[in-house]
């Protein structure tokens, strides 16, 4: 499609091609975007990231809202951090959403999801660093053995599951209450959510989008409205990346077959496929309605 937002996600700050000046001028466009998507991810799993493992071990956060807050402060610094480097996708769903409809080249959507990545798993090893204390004495005091049933409990921290540990708990009882089924809808539909969003706020069409300048707010804002009713059910991935990454960490930090596959398996559908499915959706959704919209040069002034 031809009428479509300024890259696949907040690009509209300063698009990635627009030519530098300094020292660093030099720098390929594909090396600026890789550097960008690595630090605005990073900002962006360490902010939120952070915040569960402090609510979950320490007990600092007393409400799902506290959570997506700092969660939405995260996903904003996230993108004020690289949109000017790379369009600041930070999320492999929004990358394609990017690569079906917005022309984004696939090789460098592949390596931005590599870096994507990479930052998710840095943050989350800066973290462990930070609670590898504070999580071990959770263990001890909830009966956990690290990488034994129940211990998703500690696991939370890094990877999601469903339903979420600290509203459930991890007894097969617990498991009926959302199946995987439910599961995918839940992360298919909070990120079509998502990517409509990012479209609402984002997409030259739309006249009534907010300033350039605070679009990475709303776009927070909207992640913690969606956790808010997702992460009840699955945590709220939303991302690949961000399960991903930190689940891979846990996985190598002991969490074994509880990170990978996970105890009831499905975490590659349900937080890798899913979100991938539901930003399709979103994102094409509003690019169709995008269709319906008068391009902003055509727009009358008010009387």
């Amino acid at each position: 499609m031809s009428d479509t937002p300024t890259n696949a996600a907040t690009s509209h700050i300063e698009s990635p091609d627009q030519p530098r000046s300094g020292a660093l001028s030099s720098v390929s466009d594909l090396t600026r975007g890789i550097i960008g998507e690595f630090i605005g991810t990073f900002v962006l799993v360490f902010f939120g990231v952070g915040v569960v493992n402090a609510a979950v071990v320490t007990g600092a956060q007393v409400g799902l809202w506290q959570v997506a807050v700092v969660w939405a402060i995260g996903v904003s610094l996230g993108i004020y951090a690289s949109a000017s480097l790379s369009g600041a996708h930070l999320n492999p769903a929004i990358t394609a959403v990017g690569m079906v409809y917005d022309r984004f080249p696939i090789g460098k959507g592949i390596c931005y999801v590599v870096s994507q990545v990479a930052g998710a798993m840095t943050a989350s090893l800066l973290l462990y660093s930070m609670f590898a204390e504070s999580i071990l004495e959770f263990e001890r005091r909830h009966g956990l053995l690290r990488g034994g049933p129940g211990s998703e409990l500690s696991a939370m921290v890094f990877g999601e599951y469903f339903p979420n540990p600290a509203v459930f708990g991890t007894a097969e009882d617990a498991w009926r209450i959302v199946g995987p089924q439910s599961a995918f809808m839940a992360e298919m539909i909070g990120t079509a959510m998502l990517a409509f969003l990012i479209g609402a706020v984002t997409h030259q069409r739309n006249s009534s989008k907010p300033p350039a300048a605070a679009q990475a707010v709303i776009i927070g804002l909207g992640v913690a409205a969606i956790i808010s009713v997702v992460a009840p059910l699955t945590q709220a991935g939303l991302n690949p990346a961000r399960d991903f990454g930190p689940r891979l960490v846990s996985w190598f930090l002991g969490w074994g077959d509880i990170a990978i596959p996970g105890p009831r398996g499905g975490w590659l559908s349900i937080y890798v496929l899913a979100p991938v499915i539901g930003a399709l959706v979103g994102g094409g959704l509003y690019r169709l309605l995008a269709r319906l919209m008068v391009e902003p040069e055509e727009t009358q002034p008010a009387p």
